[in-house]
C-alpha cells in the first residue's frame, strides 16, 4: 500500500507497479476479482469501453492502459469515487478514460448514448447492502435480502443491454454460486453467452468465480474455457494466476 496525501485514501500499485490506483482507505476497495475482468475481457483500439458501477475504477483504469480503446466511460454513482477514477486516470496519463457520476438504472445519463458501446463491463456486488433495521426473523430476512440481491444484479444486465451496441460484448465477473442467476438475467436481455471461466481458489475446491462474456443477439453456441486455479497452495499464486496479475499477463 502506498501512501498518499490524504489520509482518507491510499494509492496502490498493481501489475507490477504498472498502474497506480487511488482508493478509499476505509469502505470499497477493489479485489482481485477485478483484476481477472480487466483480463479475461479484452478491448481493441478502435473500441468503446464502458465498465458499469465502477468503483474505485479498476477495471476501466486497466482497461485503457492494458488495451489502448478508443474511449473508457466509467460510470459511478458515488461522487467521491468517480472523482477518484478521474484522478487515477490524470496519474496514469490516460486521456481516453471519462469518469461519469450516475446511477446506472437511470435510462438516459448525460454523454452517454444507448448502444453506442462495443464492450461493456461490470463487477456487480453479489449481496444487496444492507439497508434500515434488519428484521430479526432470520428467514425473511434472508429472502428480502436476495430478492434485493437479484433487483441489483438485473440492474447491472439491464443497463449493459441498453448501453451494448448490437452484436456488442458484455463482460462480467460474479460469484459461481449464483452464475446460473446471472445466465438466466443476461439471456433474458437478449445477451447470450459466448465465453465462460471459472476460477478455483484451488484445484480440488468448487468454483468461487465465474467469469462470463455474452453477445447482444448473438447465437447459442458457447465456450467453456479451462479452469483458472489461484493458488497451488495457501498464499501462493498458480504460475497462471502470477501471470496475469504481473504486467505480462
Amino acid at each position: 500500500m502506498a501512501s498518499s496525501s490524504n489520509e482518507n485514501e491510499t494509492r496502490d500499485t498493481i501489475l507490477d507497479g504498472r498502474i497506480t490506483l487511488i482508493q478509499p482507505r476505509h469502505g470499497y476497495r477493489f479485489s482481485v476479482e477485478a483484476i481477472l475482468l480487466g483480463r479475461f475481457a479484452r478491448a481493441s483500439t478502435r473500441e468503446r469501453v464502458l465498465d458499469l458501477g465502477a468503483g474505485c475504477g479498476v477495471v476501466a483504469i486497466m482497461m485503457a492502459a492494458l488495451y489502448r480503446p478508443r474511449e473508457v466511460v466509467a460510470i459511478e454513482i458515488q461522487p467521491p469515487l468517480a472523482a477518484m477514477i478521474a484522478r487515477s486516470a490524470a496519474i496514469n496519463g490516460l486521456q481516453s478514460v471519462n469518469a461519469v457520476c450516475a446511477d446506472l438504472r437511470q435510462k438516459r445519463i448525460a454523454g452517454v448514448e444507448p448502444a453506442s458501446f462495443d464492450l461493456v463491463v461490470a463487477n456487480p456486488p453479489y449481496r444487496a447492502a444492507a439497508a434500515g433495521r434488519e428484521n430479526p426473523d432470520r428467514g425473511r430476512r434472508l429472502a428480502r435480502g436476495e430478492s434485493a440481491a437479484a433487483a441489483v444484479l438485473m440492474d447491472f444486465v439491464t443497463a449493459a443491454r441498453r448501453y451494448a451496441r448490437r452484436d456488442g460484448r458484455v463482460a462480467f465477473v460474479f460469484t459461481a454460486r449464483r452464475s446460473a442467476e446471472l445466465i438466466s438475467a443476461m439471456r433474458s436481455k437478449q445477451l447470450e453467452p459466448k465465453r465462460i471461466r471459472f476460477v478455483h481458489p484451488r484445484i480440488a475446491m468448487p468454483a468461487s468465480v465465474m467469469l462470463i462474456e455474452a453477445r447482444a443477439g448473438g447465437g447459442i453456441e458457447v465456450t467453456i474455457e479451462p479452469p483458472l486455479i489461484l493458488y497451488e497452495r495457501p498464499g501462493i499464486y498458480t504460475s497462471e494466476a502470477r501471470a496475469i496479475l504481473s504486467s505480462t499477463g
